[in-house]
């Protein structure tokens, strides 16, 4: 499948504005992609389509960011592992009992190592385009084949 090109911040938005029409407890989405590439910029978009008003802070220093209704239209975990060094630092997070009934929005995911909770994410990869933007590329597992935005 070839990348998704975004054009600017507002293309990023966008793009997670759709992909958030198609999101559901117990999705995984995992963000990678350099400093600055635009991960968080692709969650406050979904966040927003799910009715979060204002921006959404980056979690870098919370590290996980919870939101449940009325604040989003479904329970949401917005994490971001930059600051993990260790996949079992992580483990202590308690990423697995909310993977039932939240959405799992996970910036920096590689630092999970190879944990289960991402063994049918949807794997979005951000990376910088020539002519300024950005190249989305995405992993779908098998859940996400119908789902996935055209």
């Amino acid at each position: 499948m070839p990348p998704v090109h975004l054009a600017d911040d507002q293309a990023t938005l966008d793009f997670g504005a759709a992909l958030a029409a198609r999101l559901r407890p117990g999705d995984v989405v995992a963000l990678s992609g350099d400093l600055g590439a635009g991960k968080t910029t692709l969650a406050r978009g979904i966040l927003s389509a799910l009715g979060l008003a204002g921006e959404a802070p980056s979690p870098s220093f919370a590290i996980v960011q919870h939101y449940a209704p009325p604040e989003t239209r479904i329970a949401v975990a917005h994490v971001d592992l930059y600051r993990i060094d260790d996949p079992d630092e992580a483990g202590e997070l308690g990423l697995d009992d909310l993977l039932g009934d939240h959405l799992l929005l996970i910036e920096w995911p590689e630092r999970l190592g190879a944990s289960p909770l991402l063994a049918g994410a949807l794997r979005l990869r951000i990376d910088p385009a020539a002519d300024g933007g950005r190249a989305l590329t995405a992993a779908l597992p098998a859940a996400w084949e119908a789902r996935w935005p055209a």
